[in-house]
């Protein structure tokens, strides 16, 4: 429950939900009172009618009493061209003291006693909407009615017809109202795009320009913020490059003190512990020339002066350079180069010490007299440098970090710092180009740097 109190609530969902809700209530009592309008103004047109058809059978009775027997034919000729002649209203027709002279089959059987005006009434448990209507002389009076239920649904019907309308706009209204929020917000989406967009190293400020008024505090703070991140990154790189460049010196010192102790007339033990402390220098060396790498590759957005490099070449010399490594630790190292391997721009001195790089961990994580094959060639069109070797392989678990910074896997007794697959793929982001790490189907171990097909060069 807490997790879902701390979901994060769209902005532009809930702009539209209240904006539809505010539009789909004012639509609907719009509606109701259009409606209840038309319903009132509908009834009234039909008590007019009511009333007019009364004073038509007034004027029929004037002519004498004689004359009633076909006055409902009558009635129903002279109604033929009116509108709604078809409701079905019903009749009677009496003198003033009560006594009726005729009335329609279906009329209510009511006495004609009640005053003059319109009522609502009932008879046999079912509604009518009568009118009464006395004639000049007040010698006669009629009686129209009507059914209530046939009055109501006249009312509804012509009353939906005239809120139809409404109905049928409010799905356009709404899709409108969609339409309008998506673009209005469409500069925080752009805003937001542009942030995704950019890498880790772009920490230059966001343009607030083409920003809504109510965004520029938000990228201000942002800026701010980047400000002093970058700030802080740069004291960072300083730091680390400052400490790594002190610490070459003593340890250059170190290992020569310890090759002079070395040449000495020493017991074994303290022979061994020498070498040891020789291999600790040797680590520890290594490690500050990484840290001083990736402190000079941090800051770099894009290769500055970008060469032809071509890797089958690239790898050639890659493989040239490690073959006393690979002979002294008892590996064989092969290269494979295919004649369609292409071309790329970059800085061959970055690439080929990423290239280098990664066939020093193939050196060194696989037991002597395994297998380091080099390849340049392509795949699906795309240019790629791959270093394969048959050792243990790396444990899936720890295949999607081991490109991070300081990982060193979850075997506690690892050698190495944990930063050479992390200069490897800094080297390819330069480059354009992905590192893909995996175990092989066979067993042993693959990286490879890949290119898209676009970046290509003949």
């Amino acid at each position: 429950m807490a997790a879902a109190r701390q979901r994060s609530v769209s902005l532009r969902r809930r702009l539209l939900l209240w904006v539809m809700l505010t539009t789909i209530v004012s639509v609907g009592l719009a509606a109701a009172l259009s409606y209840r309008q038309a319903r009132d103004d509908v009834q009234e047109l039909i008590d007019a009618l009511m009333a007019e058809t009364a004073q038509l059978i007034l004027s029929q009775v004037s002519s004498g009493e004689n004359g009633l027997g076909g006055l409902p034919d009558r009635m129903a000729t002279l109604h033929s061209n009116e509108p709604r002649s078809d409701l079905p209203l019903e009749f009677q027709i009496g003198r003033a003291d009560g006594t009726v002279l005729l009335r329609t089959e279906n009329a209510p059987r009511l006495p004609l006693a009640a005053a003059p005006g319109y009522a609502d009434i009932e008879f046999s448990g079912a509604g009518w909407r009568s009118l009464i209507v006395e004639s000049a002389d007040r010698a006669h009076l009629v009686q129209l009615t009507l059914p209530a239920d046939i009055r109501d649904h006249e009312a509804l019907e012509i009353a939906s017809r005239m809120i139809l309308p409404l109905g049928l706009m409010l799905p356009l209204l709404i899709g409108l109202i969609y339409l309008a929020v998506r673009r209005g917000l469409k500069p925080l989406d752009d805003l937001a795009a542009d942030v995704a967009a950019r890498s880790p190293e772009n920490l230059a400020a966001l343009s607030p320009t083409a920003a809504p008024a109510e965004a520029k505090p938000l990228i201000g703070a942002l800026n701010q913020l980047l400000g002093r991140v970058e700030t802080t990154l740069d004291n960072e790189r300083r730091f680390t490059a400052d400490a790594a460049h002190e610490l070459r010196t003593p340890l250059a010192a170190l290992k020569i003190h310890a090759q002079v102790a070395m040449a000495a007339n020493l017991p074994p033990e303290t022979r061994a512990t020498l070498e040891k402390m020789q291999q600790g220098v040797d680590r520890t060396t290594r490690l500050v020339e990484q840290l001083l790498r990736l402190a000079r590759l941090d800051p770099i957005e894009r290769i500055a002066a970008p060469q032809h490099i071509d890797l089958a070449g690239l790898a050639a010399i890659a493989v040239d350079d490690a073959g006393p490594a690979a002979r002294k630790s008892g590996h064989t190292l092969t290269l494979r180069a295919s004649d369609d391997a292409g071309a790329v721009f970059g800085d061959p001195d970055l690439l080929g010490a990423a290239l280098r790089n990664l066939i020093d961990n193939a050196l060194r994580y696989t037991p002597e007299g395994s297998t380091v094959a080099v390849a340049a060639g392509r795949t699906d069109g795309q240019p790629m440098l791959t270093v394969a070797d048959n050792g243990p392989g790396v444990p899936v678990g720890d295949l999607p970090r081991i490109a991070e910074r300081f990982y060193r896997g979850s075997d506690p007794g690892a050698e190495g710092s944990g930063l050479g697959l992390a200069i490897v793929r800094r080297i390819a982001d330069l480059h354009g180009a992905r590192l893909d790490l995996d175990n092989l189907p066979g067993g042993g171990f693959a990286a490879h740097l890949r290119w898209p097909a676009d970046a290509a060069l003949q």
